[in-house]
């Protein structure tokens, strides 16, 4: 009965992978294996040129621009195109671009002014359209069968790239006539800017009146970028912001899930896709009426966890026959520099994300850059803004300092103490504190000065972890790059040898247990560091090292030499 059950499960089991294994077939663009569907079959054989016409009443924004929509009104067939479908490569002293003329989308991106990585001499590339990441803007009209990023478009001739005296390059892509409109869609690049001006010209070419919408979005996988650190967190995704709800950051988790929560209209923000040092984000005029949309996107590409989509909608109005009218938007496509951002829309300078501490970041960011433009190297900028820092907190350390010293001084009478009461716990804290009070010392007295700064410091390293400035930027020797680990670990090594010292200036606890953490922790601390980028361990080491001798200059003004107490593990 047993072995008839067994070959019961196994049958079952063979006919489920077999099901399986047509699915994945059909799933990966194949004809079925076992069961072929009559009804995909011909659609697959049909000409896209024969696709049926698409209704004349308008599909909602949503499903208009949806690449998963399986209705021909959602997302027309591109039609037979006039010219070849072809790639066009524009060229400036910042950027080189792919446009794509199915849509005039840019589907590639590669700053001139950033390397890959450190080893890779290459422009680091921020969009692209491949079988490893998608990430692409795009452009179109809806409300009717009009041009959309499907539509293929002729490329007006023109120069390629920026000439030698010249401030501006332009390119053109017209579309044909569809549902009684043309598209003309213009890219103007200028001379040094992240910011590409793209202008939609929308023609009413037939004899009724239409009254079709522009949408903008942005479209990415859901992968880190390439290069990523998995040692540190940082936000990869769309972000919205709008003057009702400021800057929301949506993780691609929520948009799985459906649980974006933005402002569904808005006269002004951006919308932007986020990583780590570099970002894209469309920018209509204030004032400015647009629907926003934060959704999944199957676009059917071969990208792994393809794709997620930010998307703002705006009316262009109604055009009687023959009208024309204009809508402009920019594109910037580039590097979070904190400047630049701020003077291209207001809020655009939060996609630098400082998280929680912003209102403190901020300034420490301003001061960092202060610093640089005096000595020009970013790595003594930070050892500069951390000496200032001090100087700002040294009432605040010498506070700290000197009850660690008083307690210090008063450690051998603490421990008698200790070991006379040690089978009398109670009377022994009754007797700790008389003497706290006898000598006027707060236990918490180097704890809480030092709790204060916390805050402070924790805004610097996201000021230089979220700092585009910092990446491949050197500081001296060995460090050529003060935004990845240090090559050889020395900093990391000198950085646990510093804290160690720190550690053993500090008057060891009166119970044991205490006195092992104090050690223990530290050093567990300092390891994590070896895999942080080598600005963030400068640092934490510069702040060690002036602790130390501020701390040790205290001591010794009071009277208290410095002494090292060593870990007692037995």
């Amino acid at each position: 009965m047993n072995d008839i059950r067994r070959t019961i499960l196994w049958v079952i089991f063979g006919f489920s992978m077999v099901l399986l294994w047509d699915r994945w077939q059909i799933h990966n663009g194949k004809p079925a294996t076992f069961f072929p569907d009559p009804v995909t079959q011909s659609a697959a054989s049909a000409s896209p040129a024969a696709a049926p016409t698409p209704p004349a009443a308008a599909p909602t924004p949503a499903a208009a621009t949806d690449d998963s929509a399986a209705t021909p009104a959602a997302a027309p067939a591109p039609e037979a195109p006039a010219v070849a479908h072809e790639r066009v490569t524009l060229t400036t002293d910042v950027f080189r671009l792919t446009f794509d003329n199915q849509g005039g989308s840019l589907v590639g991106a590669e700053l001139l002014h950033h390397q890959g990585s450190q080893d890779d001499p290459q422009p680091f590339v921020l969009l692209e359209d491949d079988s490893k990441h998608v990430y692409v803007a795009q452009t179109g009209l809806i409300g009717g069968a009009f041009p959309n990023h499907k539509t293929f478009m002729h490329v007006v001739p023109g120069p390629r790239e920026l000439g030698e005296g010249d401030n501006e390059l332009t390119l053109r892509f017209e579309s044909p006539d569809l549902g009684g409109v043309k598209l003309v869609k213009t890219y103007t690049l200028q001379r040094g800017d992240y910011a590409i001006g793209v202008r939609h010209e929308v023609v009413n070419t037939g004899s009724a009146p239409v009254t079709p919408q522009l949408y903008l979005q942005l479209v990415r996988d859901g992968n880190q970028p390439d290069g990523a650190v998995p040692f540190y967190s940082t936000f990869t995704g769309p972000a919205v912001y709008t003057s009702a709800k400021k800057f929301q950051k949506i993780t691609f988790k929520e948009i799985k899930e459906k649980k974006v929560d933005i402002p569904a209209e808005s006269t002004d923000g951006y919308i932007a896709m986020v990583q780590h040092y570099f970002a894209t984000a469309w920018l209509l005029p204030e004032g400015t009426p647009r629907q926003l949309h934060v959704n999944a996107a199957d676009i059917g590409s071969a990208a792994p966890d393809c794709c997620y989509r930010v998307q703002a909608i705006t009316p262009v109005g109604e055009l009687a026959p023959g009208q024309a009218k204009a809508v402009d938007a920019r594109l910037f496509a580039g590097p979070q520099v904190e400047k630049t951002l701020e003077n291209l829309a207001p809020g655009l300078e939060l996609i630098k994300d400082y998280g929680y501490l912003t209102i403190l970041a901020k300034p420490l960011y301003w001061l960092l850059d202060k610093i640089h433009s005096v000595v020009g190297n970013w790595g003594w900028s930070i050892v500069g803004l951390v000496l200032l820092l001090k100087l700002a907190f040294y009432w605040l350390n010498a506070k700290a300092y000197s009850s660690m010293a008083k307690m210090k001084a008063l450690n051998p009478r603490i421990q008698e103490m200790r070991t006379r009461l040690k089978d009398k716990p109670q009377q022994m804290q009754q007797e700790m504190m008389k003497i706290y009070r006898e000598e006027k010392v707060n236990p918490l007295g180097g704890c809480l000065p030092i709790a204060i700064q916390i805050p402070v410091f924790i805004a610097l390293y996201w000021v230089l972890l979220s700092s585009v400035e910092m990446r491949h930027a050197p500081w001296i020797g060995w460090v050529s790059d003060l935004s990845t680990k240090d090559p050889y670990f020395i900093l990391p090594i000198l950085m646990t040898l510093s804290t160690l010292l720190q550690t053993a200036l500090n008057p060891a606890p009166p119970d044991p247990m205490q006195a092992k953490m104090m050690w223990i922790m530290p050093l567990a601390f300092s390891f994590m560091f070896f895999m942080f980028p080598a600005g963030l361990v400068l640092y934490w080491l510069t702040n060690n090292l002036l602790s130390i001798a501020q701390q040790w200059v205290i001591n010794t003004r009071m009277g208290v030499p410095p002494r090292l107490h060593l870990p007692k593990f037995r």
